[in-house]
């Protein structure tokens, strides 16, 4: 059997590839839907039919879009604006691990980020399928 040596691809052609999310809910259910740089977090959740309230679209005026995100992932996502500060000022419970994802854009170091969308930001349904 012969080989034959393929050229590697030059960085600047991977700029397309899709990243991935590893989102859960609060009812157990875990979904790793594929992920584009550039976009929100949010956007790319109700992308994939996940049931998400995000009552706003993303104008981060509702608070409806909360998750909290690991620790260990802080370090790469930007710090709150101060509008994002306030709206988690009022969601009992919110700690430092809140954030909402209409705030935070997708970007290659955050590949496999998780994120757990909160109870009270998750539509009312018995059950779900991503698309």
């Amino acid at each position: 059997m012969q080989y034959r040596l393929i050229p590697a691809v030059p960085a600047e052609a991977d700029d397309d590839r899709l990243l991935r999310l590893d989102v859960r809910l609060a009812d157990g259910g875990r979904f790793q839907p594929e992920a584009a740089s550039g976009f929100h977090i949010m956007e790319l959740i109700r992308a994939y039919g996940l049931p998400i309230r995000a009552e706003c679209g993303g104008a981060c005026v509702c608070s409806t879009c909360h998750v909290r995100i690991p620790k260990v992932w802080h370090s790469i996502l930007p710090p709150p604006s101060d509008e994002e500060l306030a709206k988690l000022d009022e969601i009992p419970g919110a700690d430092d691990t809140s954030r909402l994802a209409c705030q935070i854009l997708m970007t290659e170091p955050m590949d496999g980020m998780e994120i757990e969308v909160q109870p009270d930001s998750l539509l009312p349904q018995t059950s779900w399928v991503a698309g």
